[in-house]
């Protein structure tokens, strides 16, 4: 059987002969290759634009992909070209572009390079989502890591990407005629995609390798090999790197690990989390480019944490312990989820049978090993967890929003026991997207004529943005105009081409050019079809939605896109059950699902609606990009106050649907929030689009898009994000990375040997007595004097071993300290372990304090699981 869109002209054949064809060019039009191998023309509207006048239809039929368009042209076409002296200037222009980009110094190096010469950060992720162009990506965890990439190129961060290229990208949508979501899985000809395999030094493809003894049983061992070559992406400034198994030298079942994205059985799976990173880990120690900071991108990457011990063991000497906490000090492991469902767990059996022989490289007992990744450490029953095991092995630890961040310490506490949850040492990093991929052309002309350059290189400066203030009314409005009716004509042309991919009438498929209005009022809602999400809310009643869309002299249109994971059938089923809304006779032209949602899709939508949908059932949005990118093009936000709306969202630059209550009870929260939602749209949204002055213009509507604009692209842009993670996490890794290696890995020797002393002597530590001069009621400005007498074993512990704490704040009637402020209490007697405290009376109410006791090493204070003594 072949699939379904395969080519008729497919047939297998045995031992081929091999050979690479690569496009030709004439010496003039040779900079075009050199452009299109480096996806810094992505996000240059110049260097974009270059290509598609080399020819516009075949440029869109390739999926803006460089190489298959400079590949499938007529020599009569390059030699007109070649002749073409407009043409020669406009690519000589952007090749000069391009090298003066490449050679300049950006923020990084004017900043930091003093301090962090020889920083390098190693960033992994299971996906990358940079261009249509390369579909090796799924949603918005590989659209962020592009954006984020695009921007350290940018800042001009020393950065390296890792990944797996697979064979078959995501999967191409379409749907059955009854609506019912079917995938078609596309082979990628790596060959004909803007990257570079990668080659050893004697000019033949490099090949690497992993070896694993895997376990079948108790007795038996097989040694196996998984061969990877790797594939090269040029950034900007940087490099990504990209594993693939699907080689000659390996098994078949070897092959397909890196066949598919997020395809394939729990055992698949884990293989491919073990290519990515320890593959990863190998490839980048084999180019020598030796990473100070270690950025892994979710929990599919922690298996990079197991190769860097590993080397560490073997080359370097150190200890499991010791190289360890070399390791855990220079990594950062950002999490996306908010719920402990979407973590990747493995059955122990299966960790067992791949890493048993691994666990004697790094001098580890395969149970010590599967206990770092249980949640309770003693409980066998539980699996290995990806997140806890990079929770437990990183210096730095971040959720996605401000939400998420607090979501992630209460879904973590257990990890850190003993410890309050505002003390748990996970951090937020708000999401932010790369402004110069995602604004349109239109708007981008705008910002240049009254912003200037600074947008495009200082898109978090907020004083830039403020200067959207001095873009005429009249003018925004018409490029914004323009985006919708280029979004209508977008949406008409696929509409076409999906009815007669389903074998449609001819008058059903001129009926496409019929639908939506370039003038309407238009809604967009597009990403993934996860039930969390509600992409059906707005249809809850569709009585009062009809009343809503079937206004005549306030017209209102949707437009919906969005795939489910092909496992997801409750995804289909909602996916389905648009497709019937959609086929309501009296709704016909005014709702349309856009097949095969992709990144070319969301820039015509997020472009060209005028308003946002985001509806997830709050708290399981973690952060949410999409919402950021219509902001930047002055699309107004309609969200429920999840992720990063909680953040953005200030009364003036969008609407909140609710206020961002959490319900037990999904169908009243579907109701209540449903009539909130058609409520925001008749009484606020769509009087204040249609409301015009003598002009024509909806001023309101368009203060509305400047305060949008100001507000969140300052904030919410991926530049910023680097620079959080730099300054937050990157250049401590770094300082880490340096200090801990010095004079042979001395002060992670030290650190390992004190840890080991205070873990197996902590139990002896007791608080003895405290003592208070606590009388009656106080004043602001009071003190409050504590003495606290402390016992411990002094042949095995020191008093500088210890931080004696005050913890004190206001009381509810369930003796819990709320608004706490901690205080180190002062040794006063060393030889009877006598510590003393002083409170500020900086507070009104009914308030109380506690003392506690943490290990404290060379000063600081630091937290060991378990090791936290309260009175």
């Amino acid at each position: 059987m072949f699939q379904h869109g395969e080519p008729e002209d497919l047939y297998k054949v045995n031992n081929p002969k091999v050979y690479i064809v690569v496009p030709k060019l004439p010496q003039k039009l040779q900079p075009l290759l050199e452009i299109a191998y480096n996806l810094w023309w992505v996000w240059n509207s110049d260097a974009f634009e270059l290509f598609r006048r080399i020819d516009r239809d075949l440029w869109e039929e390739v999926a803006h992909n460089p190489i298959q368009l400079l590949g499938k042209l007529p020599k009569e076409r390059l030699h007109e070209l070649e002749q073409d002296e407009s043409f020669l200037a406009h690519l000589n222009e952007i090749y000069s572009e391009l090298q003066n980009y490449l050679s300049s110094q950006a923020w990084f190096f004017k900043e930091f390079d003093k301090e962090h010469h020889n920083c390098k950060i190693a960033y992994f992720s299971m996906e990358y989502g940079l261009t249509e162009a390369i579909p090796m990506y799924c949603g918005g965890l590989g659209v962020l890591a592009g954006d984020l990439f695009k921007s350290a190129s940018d800042m001009g961060l020393p950065m390296v990407g890792v990944g797996l290229a697979y064979r078959y990208g995501y999967f191409k949508q379409y749907l059955t005629d009854d609506g019912w979501q079917k995938e078609e899985f596309e082979e990628l000809h790596f060959f004909r995609l803007p990257m570079k395999r990668m080659a050893d030094k004697d000019g033949n493809p490099l090949r690497l390798s992993i070896n694993l003894l895997v376990s079948l049983d108790e007795k038996n061992i097989k040694e196996e090999k998984i061969y990877f070559e790797v594939w090269e992406i040029k950034i900007g400034r940087n490099s990504l790197f990209l594993l693939s198994t699907d080689i000659p030298e390996n098994t078949m079942e070897n092959r397909a690990i890196t066949s598919s994205l997020y395809g394939g059985d729990l055992e698949t799976r884990l293989k491919q989390e073990i290519v990515l990173g320890i593959g990863g880990a190998k490839l980048l120690r084999y180019l020598n480019l030796n990473p100070t900071v270690w950025h892994m991108n979710e929990g599919h990457c922690g298996f990079l944490i197991l190769e860097r011990i590993r080397q560490l063991v073997t080359e370097e000497n150190l200890t499991f312990e010791e190289a360890r906490e070399f390791v855990k000090s220079t990594s950062v492991f950002t999490t996306h989820t908010p719920v402990p469902a979407g973590i990747d767990v493995f059955p122990a059996e299966l960790m067992k049978k791949y890493f048993s022989s691994y666990c004697n490289e790094i001098k580890i007992s395969i149970e010590d090993l599967l206990a770092l990744g249980r949640e309770n450490p003693w409980d066998k029953n539980q699996g290995f967890s990806m997140a806890v095991f990079c929770i437990r092995n990183s210096e730095f630890i971040n959720g996605v929003s401000k939400l998420h961040g607090v979501i992630s310490r209460n879904m973590w506490k257990n990890l850190f026991p003993g410890l309050p949850r505002f003390e748990i040492p996970i951090d937020y990093i708000t999401n932010g997207v790369h402004i110069n991929t995602w604004v349109s052309n239109e708007f981008a002309a705008l910002f240049n004529r009254y912003i200037g350059p600074q947008w495009k290189t200082e898109p978090e400066n907020q004083s830039v943005w403020q200067r959207i203030k001095d873009i005429p009314d009249a003018e925004l409005w018409r490029s914004h105009e323009r985006r919708r009716e280029r979004l209508i004509a977008f949406v008409r042309k696929r509409l076409r081409k999906q009815l007669e991919h389903a074998g449609a009438t001819r008058a059903q498929i001129e009926q496409a050019e019929e639908v939506l209005d370039p003038e309407a009022l238009t809604i967009g809602f597009a990403r993934r079809f996860a039930e969390y999400k509600r992409a059906t809310l707005i249809f809850r009643d569709i009585q009062r939605l009809k009343k809503i869309l079937l206004d005549k002299e306030h017209p209102v249109q949707i437009i919906i896109a969005g795939k489910a994971h092909p496992y997801d059938n409750i995804g289909k089923e909602l996916i389905k059950y648009v497709i019937q809304i959609t086929r309501d006779p009296e709704l016909k032209g005014k709702i349309v699902f856009v097949e095969d949602y992709d990144m070319n899709v969301a820039h015509y939508l997020v472009q060209g609606c005028d308003v946002w949908l985001n509806l997830p059932r709050r708290p399981l949005e973690a952060s949410g990009t999409s919402g950021m990118k219509a902001a930047a093009n002055g699309v107004l936000n309609v969200s429920v106050l999840d992720g990063w709306w909680c953040e953005a969202y200030d009364g003036e630059n969008g609407w909140a649907v609710g206020g961002g209550e959490e319900y037990t009870d999904p169908n009243l929260q579907d109701e209540i929030e449903s009539r909130i939602l058609y409520d925001i749209l008749e009484k606020e949204v769509i009087p204040l689009f249609y409301t015009r002055g003598s002009d024509g213009l909806p001023r309101g509507w368009i203060k509305k898009m400047k305060d949008c604009m100001m507000s969140i692209i300052p904030k919410f842009n991926s530049n910023r994000l680097i620079e959080d993670y730099t300054r937050k996490f990157y250049l401590q890794c770094d300082i880490n990375f340096w200090k801990n290696k010095e004079n042979n890995y001395h002060s992670v020797k030290e650190y390992v040997e004190w840890q080991k002393r205070v873990v197996s002597h902590w139990d002896k530590i007791k608080i003895l007595e405290i003592k208070d001069n606590i009388q009656g009621s106080y004043n602001l400005g009071d003190k409050i004097e504590v003495i606290t007498k402390v016992f411990i074993d002094k042949l095995s512990i020191s008093i500088e071993d210890l931080s004696v704490q005050l913890y004190y704040g206001y009381l509810d009637s369930k003796s819990r300290i709320s608004e706490p402020k901690i205080k180190e209490m002062e040794v006063v007697d060393k030889e009877n372990c006598v510590f003393k405290g002083e409170i500020e009376i900086d507070r009104v109410g009914h308030c109380g304090y506690v003392v506690r006791i943490l290990p404290k090493f060379k000063n600081k204070v630091v937290y060991i699981p378990g090791l936290i003594k309260w009175q």
